[in-house]
């Protein structure tokens, strides 16, 4: 009899575990011959030499499957441990299965360019209106990038600017202050990877979030890196993100022109790199449209309503301006 060790590290063991430990309980009755007990990440197992080596091999195939499909039920367990292939089969097309075995995959023709364009290219555009999903499959991208272990390390960035509010007058310190905008990174990923799991990597700096100005003097190699709300960059904000690529990385750029919060007076230096890099060999751009919008549908129709009254201003605008030049003005013209 000996005992060996397995430790689980690249699923969350609760995960693994399953509720109140359902899935070691079926372990125990599909191994009868060995005496197992699991605490933490760690599963120890007494038995024949034989019997303890066959456990892990099939231990390290269910952890495998776990990590792939982002769940475990009872029928994969005992498919693997008989030698059969599992019944969970991944669809066409998915990027990745987030929590509960949920499968991510592109909801229109522009998402399924952004994940080509992504394989493709180490920097693409991802350029439109609200609601079409630019940020969540970026993010799906790269957490699947790092379960395929295709990187090293997960950066999401976003410029902190302030949309009508000032920052100095938030409570707390200065992360405190940068944390709501960096929220919607932190709802995407919690909706793809399991909560200890995430705080692993969130503590070993696998997974990291910061403001746009964190980035500068930084070389970024072996990583995917996610410049999001990049319309609110300045000219030279994005000459210095775009130049912090290393190599084996790859960025992926995310921006709605239609909702540019800068001072009316500063360039969008997203608007001058598309102008810039349009056509450049080894960059993709995604340009999405109000139909490729996947959020509520009223989400849509509010966009178009949006857009709607903008024109109706600027073709107001112009006709007073027309109103207002004098016939000296017109004669001169």
């Amino acid at each position: 009899m000996i005992e060996r060790t397995v430790i689980i590290e690249q699923v969350d063991p609760q995960t693994f575990y399953g509720v109140n430990n359902a899935n070691i309980s079926l372990l125990r009755n599909l191994f009868p011959k060995l005496r197992i007990a699991a605490r933490g990440n760690v599963i120890k197992v007494i038995g024949e030499d034989s019997e303890t080596a066959e456990f892990e091999a099939k231990i390290r195939k269910i952890e495998s499957h776990a990590v792939k499909y982002n769940k475990l039920r009872d029928e994969d367990i005992i498919d693997i441990v008989k030698g059969d292939p599992p019944k969970s089969v991944a669809a066409e097309g998915v990027i990745i299965f987030g929590q509960n075995g949920k499968p991510i995959s592109p909801r229109n023709h522009n998402q399924a360019l952004m994940v080509k364009s992504f394989h493709q290219n180490d920097l693409t555009f991802a350029l439109g209106p609200a609601g079409t999903g630019k940020t969540y499959i970026a993010i799906a991208l790269a957490v699947a990038a790092l379960k395929n272990r295709q990187c090293k390390r997960i950066l999401l960035s976003r410029p902190a600017v302030e949309a009508g509010e000032k920052l100095g007058f938030l409570p707390g310190d200065m992360k405190d202050k940068i944390d709501p905008y960096l929220r919607p990174l932190y709802d995407a990923l919690e909706d793809m990877i399991p909560a200890l799991k995430l705080k692993e990597y969130m503590e070993s700096d696998t997974i990291q979030i910061a403001p746009l100005a964190f980035m500068r003097g930084r070389t970024l190699n072996d990583s995917i890196i996610i410049l999001d709300e990049a319309q609110n960059t300045t000219k030279h904000q994005m000459k210095m993100f775009l130049t912090r690529l290393g190599m084996n990385a790859k960025m992926i750029v995310t921006g709605d022109t239609s909702q540019i919060d800068l001072p009316r007076t500063v360039q969008s230096g997203l608007l001058q790199a598309i102008r810039i890099l349009r056509g450049v060999k080894g960059i993709g751009m995604i340009d999405y449209q109000k139909k490729d919008i996947v959020r509520h549908p009223l989400v849509q129709r509010i966009v178009d309503a949006y857009e709607h009254r903008e024109k109706e201003a600027d073709a107001e605008f112009e006709a007073r301006l027309a109103e207002s030049e004098s016939p000296e003005d017109a004669a001169k013209e």
